[in-house]
């Protein structure tokens, strides 16, 4: 027996709560999606069942993904990525493998990443777009971090916030592994 609930019972709850997470009255919804305060209400409790058409203008108004509303699982489930699917680039650096942590919608924005050098290895970035940074956790042996003029050495655990909008690097003598957050502005 299945503990799921059809998707009419779960529909009012997911559309309150994207309108409240956007700070939205039912009045600021029905101006920008054209349905009228009355029925947003009614179907927000649940009293009205909506056509797909006041659904879409609903999904649209709020912003939030149609398929995902109605998805009965949407709020519940992990999105893993297999240590066997995680990309991976072996020449991006010199004697480092760079392995992308971050959902590719995220390029640009918030990369994560996690980097395994080899002794005598380094990664040599040019400069990112004006105002990013990176932050860098040393998982395992040392490195050296420059950004700009600026240089660090670090050991295991010890954690690096810098410039990325300069030249930086990171540089290992030894084999090292990294895990690198790189928020661009």
């Amino acid at each position: 027996m299945s503990n799921d609930l059809p998707i009419l019972e779960l529909l009012p709850a997911r559309l309150r709560e994207a309108r409240r997470a956007q700070g939205l009255s039912l009045d600021a919804v029905a101006k920008l999606s054209g349905v009228s305060r009355s029925m947003v209400s009614q179907i927000e409790r649940g009293e009205s069942s909506p056509t797909i058409a006041t659904l879409w203008n609903l999904t649209r108004a709020l912003q939030v993904d149609f398929a995902g509303l109605l998805d009965a699982q949407a709020g519940d489930k992990v999105d893993v990525l297999r240590a066997s699917d995680v990309p991976r680039f072996d020449n991006m650096g010199h004697r480092c493998l760079i392995r992308i942590l971050s959902p590719p919608e995220d390029v640009g924005g918030h990369e994560v990443y996690d980097i395994t050098f080899e002794a005598g290895g380094s990664l040599k970035s040019a400069p990112h777009t004006r105002g990013a940074t990176e932050q860098l956790t040393v998982l395992s042996g040392t490195v050296t971090v420059t950004s700009g003029t600026a240089e660090q050495d670090l050991a295991e655990g010890d954690t690096a916030r810098y410039a990325a909008d300069v030249g930086h690097a990171i540089e290992a003598t030894e084999p090292a592994r990294v895990f690198l957050i790189v928020k661009n502005a």
